[in-house]
């Protein structure tokens, strides 16, 4: 039997974004499929050796929020100065707490399971980004590079 194959778009590039790339790979690679994810435009964040990712409640309308806050506060209030790192922080301590493997973590195991993380190199070259700030074995390749992968892929996700 052939294995079958996963190819994913990672094109987010916070926090609570970051997660289900490497948790759908990782899983996916475990359960003996050849796995790869295309990182383009700021899903490109999640291959920085440096993850210094924050969660956006803003323009996030399904974000659970802590004591209801998502039921009488207004939306403007996400805006406000100091709301990003405070909603990071404590979806950082809320993961923690219920054993969620940080983001760094997943993504090692990705790495360990020989996911393929491969770069957009288009992206990278339009943002002028410094590759030497990514982890290391990252691909770099350009759309059609991902679509001889997803092309004969039994599942191809968006994220």
């Amino acid at each position: 039997m052939e294995e079958k194959k996963l190819a994913i778009i990672a094109t987010k590039g916070t926090l609570d974004w970051g997660y289900p790339p490497f948790i759908l790979a990782s899983t996916a690679a475990a359960l003996g499929y050849e796995t790869e994810i295309f990182f383009t435009f700021y899903g490109l964040q999640l291959l920085k050796k440096d993850l210094d990712l924050k969660v956006s409640p803003l323009g996030n309308p399904g974000m659970p929020m802590p004591m209801g806050m998502d039921k009488w506060f207004p939306t403007l209030g996400l805006a406000l100065p100091g709301m990003e790192g405070m909603m990071t922080s404590m979806m950082k301590k809320t993961m923690a707490s219920k054993g969620v493997a940080s983001l760094e973590e997943l993504r090692e195991l990705s790495q360990e399971a020989e996911v393929k993380l491969i770069a957009c190199q288009m992206t990278v070259d339009l943002f002028e980004m410094d590759t030497a700030d990514f982890i290391d074995d990252v691909e770099y390749a350009g759309a059609a590079r991902f679509f001889q992968f997803a092309g004969e892929s039994d599942i191809c996700l968006y994220i």
